[in-house]
């Protein structure tokens, strides 16, 4: 048993608690044995002390993490035209090594930033899913399924169930990569791909990861022919499994509360939905009807960084802005959808907070930052507002995954960033030309 012990500890419970003087206890197979007051801490264990705060690792609820390759490019564009004239012909140019070392970096950007899971959906999952393998990070592979030119969505759909169910759902050391289905949209898919994605997601309990009225005008004809996406979803039976729907910043009061009834998980992804002018997703609104709502980057060429923090606060920065209400989300609220909250949305209970059973996917905070020049005995609400809103990732120094520590004084303890970014930069330089 290896214990973890700090002045504070933000286990991610409901109430987003506040402990003082708490520990970690990691059990032999990387679980959370026991999160709660030092004192009240059973039997002996080998003791780490660490300065500072200890919480859940982020949950990245919406990525295209090997876009670290793309980063900047057409920045300045709208969605659509962003992708059909900028990301679609330059990732008509990658190759299976490509993706490999773009999530190898993302991944190690993401855990620097304390984010230990990120749900993918992206190109050559077996390349992507090394990668994390190798950085010790957590993934969720939405396997890709698309109906574009050069690409077969009923071979993609047959490729996805058979490695499904050659190697199930979760593998390797502390279930680090689940397996998924990844249909990117409804405007790029045929109601027929849809339904027998639906069909083969829920014969095998798989979570469906798909983008959802990300704009305005992508889904005008889904809307003319069936009410709305979240309409055509449900009737095609994508809404009765695990299904996390991305970004959905045009969503109706009825939409809402189809997802709200069926227990759809949303991907809110604030900074990337801005950026691209997308708009900004009703998340007061579907907070109030109790849809489960954990945040997303989307990927790194659109965002135009991993870090989950800036989402944080994003979430709250807009959400009280579109309501013009200064307490429509509070800091706590907005970290809760980092951590308990996109697991919630992922269907996942076993990640996302320190509770007993969890995987030990743990981030320390240290205090060396004006953002805690105030220092740790202050009231509650006061040091969540430091945390969130001034500090965000900059102080994160150690992150484990699975009870092993994968960051170590602020870099992987497992993988030379530096090469992993020169090896990037290379291949960018061929996908631009």
């Amino acid at each position: 048993m290896r214990r973890l012990r700090a002045p504070v500890v933000i286990p991610a419970d409901p109430a987003c608690s506040v402990l003082r003087d708490a520990v970690v206890d990691i059990d032999a197979d990387g679980r959370i044995a026991y999160c709660g007051p030092a004192t009240e801490a059973p039997g002996d264990a080998m003791v780490t002390d660490l300065p500072g705060i200890l919480l859940p690792g982020l949950v990245n609820t919406h990525a295209h993490t090997p876009m670290v390759l793309l980063r900047g490019m057409g920045g300045d564009l709208p969605l659509l035209r962003w992708l059909r004239e900028v990301i679609w012909p330059a990732e008509s140019k990658l190759r299976p090594d490509d993706v490999r070392a773009g999530m190898l970096l993302g991944s190690l950007e993401m855990l620097r930033r304390g984010v230990t899971t990120s749900a993918e959906m992206y190109f050559y999952n077996e390349q992507a899913a090394d990668a994390v393998l190798t950085t010790g990070g957590r993934a969720v592979l939405g396997l890709p399924i698309l109906d574009l030119p050069g690409l077969d969505w009923r071979a993609m759909l047959d490729d996805a169930d058979r490695w499904i169910d050659a190697d199930g759902l979760r593998f390797g050391p502390g279930e680090r990569i689940e397996l998924g289905y990844g249909p990117h949209s409804a405007y790029t898919l045929p109601v027929e791909a849809l339904t027998l994605t639906a069909k083969a997601a829920a014969a095998r309990g798989a979570l469906v990861q798909i983008h959802v009225a990300e704009s305005a005008e992508e889904d005008a004809r889904q809307r003319a022919e069936h009410g709305s996406v979240p309409r055509l979803l449900d009737e095609v039976g994508m809404l009765a499994g695990r299904t996390l729907a991305a970004h959905c910043v045009h969503l109706s009061d009825e939409d809402i509360a189809l997802f709200a009834a069926r227990g759809t998980g949303v991907a809110h992804c604030p900074g990337s939905n801005a950026k691209l002018a997308s708009g900004i997703a009703r998340l007061a609104r579907m907070r109030e009807a109790a849809v489960r709502v954990g945040l997303g980057t989307d990927g790194p060429a659109s965002n135009d960084d991993l870090d989950l923090w800036e989402e944080i606060q994003l979430a709250a920065m807009f959400s009280r802005v579109s309501t013009m209400d200064s307490a429509a989300l509070t800091g706590a609220q907005a970290l809760l959808m980092a951590t308990r909250g996109g697991a919630e949305a992922l269907g996942r209970d076993d990640i996302g907070a320190l509770e007993p059973g969890r995987w030990a996917d743990v981030v320390h905070v240290d205090l060396d930052d004006p953002a805690f020049a105030t220092g740790l005995d202050v009231p509650d609400d006061q040091l969540l507002a430091n945390l969130v809103w001034a500090a965000g990732s900059r102080r994160v120094r150690d992150v484990w995954v699975a009870g092993e520590q994968v960051v170590g004084d602020g870099e992987s303890t497992r993988v030379d960033r530096a090469a992993a970014q020169a090896d990037v930069a290379a291949r960018a330089v061929r996908l631009r030309g």
